[in-house]
């Protein structure tokens, strides 16, 4: 009787060892995404007794790379999303589930108090989006939980920003699939819309869509304020001055960021623009720092020959 419960005994414990092994030792994201990172997927068909394959749904592919530089590449998939998941196929009613908001993780919570969240929540709301969509418009409207980087944060090239940046926006603008999913009309013609404004195309390269559609708050990252399209700015001076809007938001933080590693010279040779719109010819700015140095130069030789004269 002993040498049989001590066979059940290890019988059980290898069981649960292998258990432990496939869901605990090896990532739950590494067994999810042994399907969402592949365009077809393979499984057991039960009632058919055989194996088969399946196209995967386009929106369910998982970019591995980018979510290896999230924010959030720590995490197992089965931290945020049902552990039924785990089982194939999928419960249908999963899917009704309501998914995690940022504040669920981050709100109130002293270790993330710098990014702000509930100001930033506080902002959102005001927001056109929240205020015609209600809940159903959250934060990973815009975040994909899955890819989200910070770039405004991390990022000392404009360029960078903008792009990342631009490109949120983006994916729902310039889409026909997402902007009806979620307004339940047709998506705008984006050209059409700016048909006001001038050279289009280096806007958008060089500007976020938010320098011009949110309320600037100086003392966030970024303003999430998206305001109604009827209080877009569309006067070119509030951008091309002095006194330019764009280093309230777009420009203050690199800026900041030159000349603290660069010094003043630094910042000198690499600053794009002292203006925001008189942007500089990369050859006529170094030709311009040769002729400064060469001014100098002869005028420093001109006084070590006077000296030496008199």
């Amino acid at each position: 009787m002993r040498t049989c419960l001590i066979v059940l005994l290890v019988i059980c414990f290898g069981h649960l060892k292998h258990l432990s092994a496939q869901y605990y030792d090896e990532p739950q994201e590494h067994q999810c995404l042994k399907c969402h990172s592949n365009h077809s997927f393979s499984f057991h068909n039960e009632l058919m007794d055989r194996e088969e394959k399946r196209l995967m749904n386009p929106y369910y592919v998982m970019d591995t790379l980018a979510m290896r530089t999230g924010v959030h590449n720590v995490f197992d998939c089965v931290d945020c999303h049902s552990f039924d998941y785990t089982a194939y196929p999928h419960q249908s009613n999963l899917k009704l589930e309501p998914m995690n908001t940022c504040l669920d993780c981050h709100g109130g919570d002293e270790s993330f108090a710098t990014y702000q969240f509930e100001r930033i929540d506080e902002e959102f709301k005001k927001s056109v989006h929240a205020r015609v969509y209600g809940d159903l418009f959250t934060c990973a409207k815009c975040h994909s939980q899955h890819t989200y980087t910070a770039t405004a944060r991390t990022s000392s090239s404009v360029k960078e920003i903008v792009a990342y940046s631009n490109q949120m926006c983006l994916s729902c603008h310039n889409s026909m699939e997402r902007y009806e999913m979620i307004s339940g009309r047709g998506n705008p013609e984006l050209v059409k819309v700016h048909s006001w404004l001038p050279n289009q195309q280096l806007h958008f390269e060089n500007v976020r869509c938010i320098e011009c559609h949110t309320e600037v708050q100086d003392s966030l990252m970024v303003s999430h304020n998206i305001l109604p399209k009827s209080q877009a700015v569309k006067k070119c001076v509030e951008c091309h001055s002095a006194n330019s809007k764009l280093k309230a938001s777009l420009y203050k933080y690199e800026n900041l960021q030159n000349r603290g590693e660069k010094g003043v010279f630094g910042n000198l040779i690499s600053n794009e623009s002292y203006v925001i719109g008189t942007h500089q010819v990369p050859f006529l700015r170094w030709l311009s720092i040769v002729i400064l140095i060469g001014v100098l130069g002869g005028v420093l030789v001109h006084v070590i020959f006077r000296i030496l004269k008199k």
